[in-house]
């Protein structure tokens, strides 16, 4: 049995992959998995799986540093994100054998479209999805606050477009105060979704406190609007029971996050200016209430005024008749018979008080003694009952005619 060496091998399976059509400029489409950068060159695996997400087919890939940069900025160009893992993708490929590395794919050009229209459809699934569960329009359907000026900001600290709404924000010419406060996340790259969900959380914590939450981000890649098209950040924005406005700074393109929350703007300042409008038009409609109530309390006062000069002039001659009717009904005639009764009144309580003066006469101690009877009294009070006096008490008894008799008790009880 005559043998050859592995690179013997290596070498015909490279000459006849060389030699046999259609393995060279290929356009294929594959799914990502495992991309990373090193050294200028972009590696990557490419899958196919089934529809029950099992993997039927892997290889490696590469795309080397004289394309990658060229193909990237395209990609980026196109579809608003930057190349990553897990993306459906379409590209270019030329099949290579190495003595070492063994098969891989060389990637020598890209197709955006195939992957935009596979984003649309990730998008398009998520806002289903959201539409099925019934939370896609709560945010959007939420009453503002009449005066929302207690704000959360959802925001790195030291990002272009933090400092531009609160500088907006706090030096607008009504100079309408607001309350802000900070709550950090980051709002790029793989951390964004699951960063700014926790400041939410946080928000929660105190959702009394504010009227309004605003996500906003300055500028940054294109490439990074990816990150706002998770089914997981938008439900969170769409429960979230205060209004939430979104500017990220994105003019061109919209994410998940843009429809489902209360209002999308384009930059850290248009939120701004959202914030101020609706504060201003608060202010506007208090100031037009204050001179409705001003208008209508000097309406009021000068009907008043009116009616009170009016009573003023008719109050002299209604004091005038009184007193005539007065004098008319206690005349001459009218004052005798007033007398006549006062006299008869009086007569008749004089002869009650007679009356009863007899009565109380007649009833009295003087008048018993008139009638020969007597009173014996000792220690100035009337006895009635002999048994109640001691022997040796001094008596004193009064007889009718005013005498009086002394004696000393010789009996009574012992």
């Amino acid at each position: 049995m005559q043998a050859i060496t592995l690179v013997e091998l290596t070498r015909r399976i490279t000459r006849a992959l060389a030699a046999t059509p259609g393995l060279d400029d290929v356009w294929i489409t594959a799914e990502t998995s495992d991309l990373r950068c090193s050294g200028g060159h972009c590696y990557m695996e490419l899958l196919q799986k089934d529809d029950g997400g099992a993997t039927v087919a892997k290889s490696r890939a590469v795309m080397w540093a004289s394309v990658y940069q060229r193909l990237a900025a395209k990609f980026s160009a196109a579809t608003g994100s930057r190349l990553a893992s897990d993306m459906k993708i379409m590209v270019r490929v030329s099949v290579s054998f190495h003595n070492v590395y063994g098969f891989s794919l060389v990637i020598n050009d890209i197709d955006p479209d195939y992957t935009v229209g596979d984003l649309a459809r990730r998008r398009n699934a998520i806002i289903a999805r959201l539409k099925e569960e019934g939370v896609y329009d709560l945010n959007r359907s939420l009453r503002w606050a009449s005066a929302p000026c207690r704000v959360a900001i959802i925001s790195a600290r030291g990002a272009a477009g933090y400092g531009d709404f609160v500088k907006h924000l706090y030096g607008n010419p009504g100079r309408l105060r607001f309350d802000t406060v900070l709550f950090e996340a980051a709002l790029q790259g793989e951390r964004t979704a699951p960063s700014i969900i926790a400041a939410l959380e946080r928000i929660m914590e105190r959702v009394d406190d504010f009227d309004c939450v605003v996500i906003i981000r300055g500028g940054g890649a294109v490439s990074d609007l990816a990150s706002f098209d998770d089914y997981d950040l938008a439900a969170n924005v769409a429960q979230f029971p205060l209004p939430v406005i979104v500017g990220i700074g994105h003019e061109r393109d919209v994410t998940v996050l843009d429809y489902v929350a209360n209002t999308r703007v384009k930059t850290p300042t248009a939120a701004a200016e959202v914030l101020i409008g609706r504060l201003g038009d608060a202010m506007a409609a208090l100031r037009n209430t204050g001179a409705a109530i001003l208008t209508t309390a000097r309406e009021r006062i000068a009907a008043e005024h009116r009616q009170l000069a009016y009573f003023s002039g008719l109050l002299p001659a209604l004091v005038q008749n009184t007193l005539e009717r007065h004098k008319r009904l206690t005349g001459p005639e009218t004052a005798r018979a007033i007398a006549d009764s006062i006299t008869a009144a009086l007569s008749r309580r004089r002869e009650r008080l007679v009356a009863l003066a007899e009565v109380l006469d007649a009833l009295s101690p003087e008048a018993t003694l008139r009638r020969g009877y007597s009173i014996t009294r000792a220690g100035g009070k009337a006895l009635t009952d002999g048994d109640t006096v001691l022997p040796g008490t001094v008596l004193t008894t009064t007889l009718s005619r005013g005498a009086t008799i002394t004696s000393t008790a010789n009996y009574g009880k012992e």
